[in-house]
């Protein structure tokens, strides 16, 4: 499957589960929201970003290989708290946006 239906499939099926998830657009790409605010976004390079407040969660989603910090900037300001995971990791898409929404107030 490509990167983008995956990430479609996955922000759908995470949409039908909770209704406090919405699908819609921030920073120029497609993100999930919940309670109003974006927890998880596909970026244009083709690979998820997911909000990882807690620091074990975090680390384990960095020590993926070519995971890094989400800098949608490209200028060396990182979001500290997003990881953005390529999409030879994309089996492990769906847990990160559930660790991701399960995080949210976190």
């Amino acid at each position: 499957m490509n990167p983008k239906a995956r990430y479609e499939e996955i922000a759908d099926d995470l949409a039908a589960k909770d209704p406090s998830v919405e699908l819609s657009q921030m920073m120029g790409m497609p993100c999930i929201k919940a309670g109003g605010k974006m927890v998880i976004g596909y970026s244009s390079v083709g690979e998820m970003v997911f909000k990882l407040p807690d620091a074990t969660e975090h680390e384990k989603a960095l020590g993926l290989d070519g995971a890094k910090l989400f800098d949608p900037s490209g200028r060396g300001k990182p979001f500290k708290e997003w990881v953005q995971v390529p999409a030879a990791h994309e089996s492990q898409w769906p847990g990160l946006a559930e660790t991701a929404l399960k995080l949210r107030a976190g």
